[in-house]
């Protein structure tokens, strides 16, 4: 799983039928039409398959669909199953709806279970629905993904913002909370290409669209961006955390103690102790003393400044364990100018002579490029 994704949780309690195959495929029964065993092992399959060989799966839904039959869940007539009154109370339960009409198979997986994976649930209808759009689902798996707050279904922009946000605190280790004000971020270029260090191939994006539908995708562990694909990868989530309670539940022939919910992912990008270990970051301070400590070696004129392409290569050389990327070094330059553990200054820009090293050391803040780091007030 991609080390710079992000954690979310998915909802994996147990439900009204033993198990969880049962609940799938009762779900699927409850449907509009029923469903018969060869339909049962084509939707249901599909997100089993990661888990089993074929034939098992053909096999583990002929016994639990005898087993409904033969509970009062559902009935079968003429090679059709139906969910029975009893059997549409335990399906509604385990998709966590609540609505008479029977739904189609399409709508019940894409917004129900996708609604239940995400531990959204108890949303409402209208909010659920949204779901089924690309972007819908794409915005809410990255939400859930990193803990973003705000209503459902946020612009791109602003979820792009909240995302650089998230790897500025992730590149100073977490042991910062950034203190940017509305409006008062990074320019939406800089911000993309920042918030692109948390794919788990970081590189820029030509567009927030393309980044948030990566990092959805990297978040489920999706091969390719498409909504088909994530929404399958999610499901398939959610159906393994399920076997592998049912699996421990039957291990232990006790209740299931409380534990914390699953994840989408292994390790969090701004987790303060993730599982995978990832590099040590830099505190505040850490990072402004040894800007300093380069910009001192380079610096020239008066007062004493040093190019920021010069300084990052030092810090890059000598700091290497931090692992941070160029834009995470200019991002968290400005965070320290903001912060005043540094000063940041502009180039005279009609000095062609250095033309290079201005374009290189160009860190674009709101309305204003810096190009040089002092290091005398």
């Amino acid at each position: 799983m991609p080390a710079r994704a992000g954690e979310a949780v998915i909802k994996t309690a147990r439900d009204a039928v033993a198990g969880p195959i049962e609940n799938l495929l009762l779900a699927r029964m409850a449907c509009g039409g029923g469903a018969t065993r060869s339909e049962l092992v084509r939707d249901a399959g599909a997100l089993l398959q990661h888990t089993l060989p074929a034939m098992e799966i053909r096999a583990a839904v002929e016994k639990a669909a005898t087993a409904l039959v033969q509970s009062g869940y559902a009935t079968e007539h003429r090679g059709r199953l139906t969910a029975t009154q009893s059997g549409r109370a335990a399906a509604n339960l385990f998709c966590e709806i609540d609505q008479p009409e029977a739904p189609s198979w399409d709508e019940l997986r894409d917004i129900a279970l996708v609604a239940k994976a995400l531990g959204q649930g108890g949303e409402s209808a209208s909010r659920k629905k949204s779901l089924a759009r690309p972007e819908g689902l794409r915005s809410s798996i990255v939400q859930k993904t990193y803990g973003l707050k705000g209503r459902k279904n946020i612009p791109d922009a602003k979820l792009r913002a909240q995302l650089a946000l998230v790897a500025l605190e992730r590149a100073f280790g977490n042991s910062i909370k950034t203190g940017f004000k509305k409006g008062a971020g990074l320019p939406s270029k800089a911000a993309r290409a920042l918030a692109g260090q948390l794919a788990a191939s970081p590189r820029d994006f030509a567009t927030d669209a393309k980044l948030i539908a990566q990092l959805a995708a990297d978040a489920v562990g999706a091969a390719q961006t498409d909504p088909d694909t994530v929404r399958l990868a999610l499901l398939r989530r959610m159906v393994t955390a399920m076997l592998d309670e049912a699996a421990a539940f039957q291990r232990t022939a006790t209740p299931a103690p409380s534990r914390a919910p699953e994840r989408l992912v292994d390790a969090a990008a701004n987790d303060a102790k993730p599982a995978s270990g990832p590099p040590p970051r830099p505190g505040l301070q850490e990072f402004a003393i040894a800007v300093h400590r380069a910009a001192a070696r380079t610096a020239q004129g008066w007062p004493a400044k040093a190019f920021i392409s010069q300084v990052w290569e030092t810090i890059h050389s000598e700091h290497g364990v931090w692992a941070l990327s160029e834009i995470e070094f200019k991002s968290m330059l400005i965070e320290a100018h903001r912060r005043g553990a540094l000063v940041l200054a502009n180039a005279d820009l009609r000095n062609k002579d250095l033309r290079h090293e201005i374009e290189r050391s160009a860190t674009p803040d709101r309305n204003t490029v810096w190009h040089y780091i002092r290091t005398e007030n």
